[in-house]
């Protein structure tokens, strides 16, 4: 997969893509990161990419001319998404979606946005990562690509890892342990150490559903219960009341 990144500033990835799972899918060539510099696609001497908006108000505008020319510079765009605390709010569903494209390219804003024309005539999808505000879209972006270069086949290495985690299902993740399997008295569940599958997956999802009721009961209502996470669920309903 290519993503190609729009910043002003492009010194701010080299550690984040030279760390972890993000630098083994490059050095895998299972994904590929470019970034473009803005301001090298700016008229003047001066490499001015921002001026002031019409009609007054606070803050700069990123102009049209330069984002034109770096966005039309790509030879295949594909998906093209703006940074934007506007846009869609990311979740694991959208990012799902993307890890499927072959192609796309994040425009990391700045200043108090862009100028609307480069929305008009280039962008498909405006993607937001939470409500609240931040300097710049290049964090927003550094997020997008971690998490859809975890759904890139064979960059993990082990499938389990993404569809194991947090919201990939819908649900929170389960409780984890690892080795003592007793730390300054406190003991790892039995089940986990008893050496039966069907146990130990029946009490993870159990405590998935647990965690995801009593933690985030919005995700709850949205999520359709199969039938036997249905039977796992009124055993732990019924386990919560038994503890009041």
């Amino acid at each position: 997969m290519k993503i190609n990144i729009l910043t002003l500033f492009p010194e701010m990835y080299k550690g984040f893509l030279g760390e972890s799972i993000i630098k083994r899918g490059i050095e895998k060539e299972l994904l590929e990161v470019n970034l473009i510099d803005i301001r090298d696609f700016a008229f003047d001497k001066h490499k001015m990419v921002d001026d002031t908006p019409f009609g007054g108000g606070g803050g700069m505008l990123l102009k049209p001319e330069p984002l034109f020319r770096a966005l039309r510079s790509i030879e295949k765009r594909g998906l093209t998404i703006y940074t934007s605390p506007q846009g869609e709010t990311l979740n694991q569903d959208i990012v799902k979606k993307l890890a499927k494209e072959a192609e796309i390219t994040i425009i990391a804003g700045h200043y108090e946005g862009i100028d609307e024309r480069v929305i008009e005539e280039f962008v498909d999808m405006e993607i937001s990562i939470g409500d609240y505000v931040l300097t710049g879209g290049e964090l927003p972006s550094m997020v997008m690509i971690d998490s859809i270069s975890r759904m890139i086949p064979n960059v993990l290495g082990n499938e389990d890892s993404f569809i194991n985690d947090s919201f990939y299902n819908g649900l929170l993740d389960c409780p984890h342990y690892t080795r003592p399997a007793e730390f300054e008295g406190k003991k790892v569940p039995e089940v986990l150490l008893s050496g039966h599958h069907k146990n130990i997956e029946i009490w993870r999802k159990k405590e998935s559903l647990k965690r995801t009721y009593l933690r985030r009961p919005d995700l709850f209502e949205s999520k359709k219960l199969e039938k036997q996470e249905e039977k796992i669920f009124n055993e732990m309903l019924k386990e919560l009341k038994n503890e009041k």
